[in-house]
């Protein structure tokens, strides 16, 4: 198990050097000017241009910047903007001269609604789908089984946006029945954070449980005709003991490999949940940062993102060869 978690650990670590590598190159290598976006090219005075240029050390060899860059994950760096220097602590994801902050605060802030968001819409999209999901799979071939099946395709083939867009404007704003997305920190009011969260979740996390439901009937449909199946059931278990102890515990194998993914963009990128519901997190932080051309920070979200998914493929295989102890013996 501990060699098996060590080759995954190793694995992922590389992954994210090489997210970094990547992301680096893509902002700072790459034929563009962050200096100019940061100070805006067509007004900006030479002297301020040239200032900027040398705040981000963009006046210096590109191996060199990588190097900084690097020693700024680890001990922190140090930013001169407007003549006056500003510390940035490690682990130091770059600073925004937009903001006047490191970027990695403008995340912190930001996180927590993010994280709170796709925190409660996991739940909901998860336990909804797997447990209609796998009553689907137990009545294979009725009408309710091709009805349930129908009504998910339909509900998925409808944008995310237009969904959301239409259940914030009339179920929250011209006929009030649901309370109006808002950020409220879990340890100031746990009441107002859970009622600032309630449509947000509800929309986010049912609108992704369609395609649970069939993921969660077509994996438990597949687990229900294997043989050890067949001779659980000749050994006199009960229908219960089969379904959910038997059957379901192997169903459930792909069914978190796409969860574990899901989670991971949902948390890179609900940008449209935010917008819509006005929730600030890390999705505001990226429209407004593309607005207003904040490299840096658009940069430390890409990094950012890119540790989640990784993470994520991480948690997915442990809870992998928890669930099936063939994973961490192959």
């Amino acid at each position: 198990m501990l060699y098996f978690l060590g080759r995954r650990i190793i694995s992922a670590l590389s992954v994210v050097f090489v997210t970094l590598v990547a992301t680096f190159a893509l902002f700072f290598v790459a034929p563009t000017d962050p200096a100019g976006a940061i100070c805006g090219a067509r007004n900006c005075p030479p002297d301020r241009l040239a200032e900027i240029r040398a705040g981000l050390g963009l006046d210096e060899p590109k191996v060199k910047q990588f190097t900084s860059y690097l020693e700024g994950l680890v001990a922190g760096r140090t930013y001169v903007n407007g003549g006056v220097e500003r510390d940035c602590a490690a682990p130091c994801l770059g600073y925004s001269f937009k903001n006047d902050r490191p970027v990695l605060d403008m995340l912190k802030e930001r996180l927590p609604v993010t994280i709170s968001l796709v925190a409660g819409a996991a739940v909901i999209m998860l336990t909804v789908g797997v447990t209609i999901g796998s009553m689907a799979a137990k009545r294979r071939g009725t009408a309710g089984d091709r009805a349930l099946v129908t009504s998910t395709l339909i509900v998925s083939s409808i944008p995310y946006y237009i969904v959301a867009l239409m259940i914030s404007l009339y179920l929250t704003i011209f006929y009030p029945i649901l309370p109006r997305g808002q950020w409220t920190s879990p340890f100031d009011s746990p009441g107002k954070w859970i009622a600032g969260f309630v449509t947000p979740w509800l929309v986010l996390g049912l609108v992704n449980t369609t395609q649970y439901v069939r993921y969660s009937r077509g994996s438990m449909v597949e687990s229900l005709s294997e043989d050890y199946i067949r001779t659980a059931r000749a050994k006199g278990l009960s229908d219960r003991v089969v379904t959910y102890k038997h059957a379901l515990r192997t169903a459930l194998i792909p069914v978190i490999t796409i969860f574990g993914l899901d989670v991971a963009g949902m948390l890179a990128g609900a940008i449209f949940t935010e917008r819509i519901f006005d929730l600030p997190g890390l999705g505001q932080l990226v429209l407004q940062s593309l607005v207003n051309y904040d490299l840096p920070v658009i940069m430390g979200t890409v990094l950012i993102s890119s540790i989640f998914l990784v993470a994520a493929n991480l948690v997915v295989d442990i809870v992998y060869s928890l669930i099936d102890p063939r994973v961490r013996l192959s």
